[in-house]
């Protein structure tokens, strides 16, 4: 995920402090439910879930839809809110400090092909769910809830 200019701004002054930050992931489905879009990353090479951070003023939704199309210009529209959770606390290799407040939805593609779009993946595929590459635990649940007809999901406890 390229840092946004708003938040190297704060950086400046903040340093390498803990900053919690508003999040998106999208679950880009195919039609039938039964593919999923991901993008290898260039920052760790590990496959993972579109994602980004809204510019300020931007709602979630708006950007889930606007992160899928900019990393594999892949049009999608938002079907609904799968999860909303507080991730853990993460280190970047620099220092940087964040935690995010993550907004998951549940997206299907409407157009466009697959490929990589900008500097932020090394690939771009559609996967089907039952034959993922390695995903983090986290990922995976995401993935499960937005294929099921479950109520948003969201924690109750503070970790």
């Amino acid at each position: 995920m390229t840092t946004p200019d708003f938040i190297r701004a704060v950086r400046a002054t903040a340093g390498h402090q803990l900053l919690f930050l508003p999040g998106v992931t999208a679950v880009v489905l195919d039609d039938d439910g039964a593919r999923v879009l991901l993008a290898r990353r260039a920052d760790n090479g590990r496959w993972s879930l579109i994602g980004g951070i809204p510019e300020p003023g931007e709602q979630p939704a708006v950007c889930a839809v606007r992160e899928v199309y900019e990393e594999t210009a892949v049009e999608c529209v938002v079907e609904r809110v799968v999860l909303v959770e507080t991730t853990p606390p993460l280190t970047y290799p620099n220092g940087d400090k964040c935690q995010f407040m993550d907004t998951t939805f549940r997206c299907r593609a409407v157009g466009g092909r697959a490929r990589v779009n900008d500097d932020e993946s090394l690939e771009v595929d559609w996967f089907p769910v039952d034959a993922l590459p390695p995903l983090r635990p986290g990922e995976l649940f995401r993935i499960e809830q937005a294929r099921a007809d479950h109520p948003t999901w969201f924690s109750t406890t503070s970790d």
